[in-house]
């Protein structure tokens, strides 16, 4: 199974490319928990249910099959949240992160506007969290293609990133 994790800053641009990914290579959409999760508690949480979130997102990851896998966040988000909200991550984070491996991260550039939605904090600061990204999938030693652009461009850039990985 090829694994692909659609990850970076809020409002970037993830939901939009992993859905459109998932239709290119027919495959069904994995969304990101944590949203689901704050739609229950109105958008209230503190670092315990960072760990809940975790354990939700890996169970939506172990509840696919086939033969490829694309899905709307990984556990890099909230290593990347935990650390920059509380100053840590949990170990539990980090031991369910590394339960759960992925063969590509299209890390998406914020260079796209911001859509206002009540679940989302980081407005003024998407570039710098960016860099928190980066390293953190640096830490990871996967293959991380940046995506940017235009909606098309980055559609096409990631759906020849996994036609790569397929031959």
């Amino acid at each position: 199974m090829i694994r692909v994790a659609v990850t970076g800053p809020e409002s970037s641009g993830k939901t939009t490319l992993s859905k459109e990914l998932c239709q290119a290579f027919s495959v069904a959409y994995i969304p990101e928990y944590a949203r689901e999760y704050l739609e229950k508690t109105e958008g209230k949480y503190d670092q315990n249910d960072l760990d809940q979130i975790a354990e939700g997102q890996l169970a939506l990851f172990r509840k696919h099959t086939g033969d490829v896998l694309i899905t709307d966040t990984d556990l890099t988000v909230l290593k990347v949240w935990s650390e920059v909200k509380y100053g840590k991550i949990s170990d539990h984070i980090i031991e369910v992160d590394q339960k759960f491996h992925f063969d590509l991260y299209l890390l998406c550039l914020p260079d796209i506007p911001w859509e206002p939605d009540p679940l989302r904090e980081n407005q003024d600061d998407r570039w710098q969290l960016l860099e928190h990204y980066r390293n953190a999938l640096l830490e990871k030693g996967s293959l991380v293609i940046e995506i940017s652009g235009t909606r098309e461009e980055r559609i096409q850039k990631a759906i020849e990133a996994i036609r790569a990985l397929m031959k």
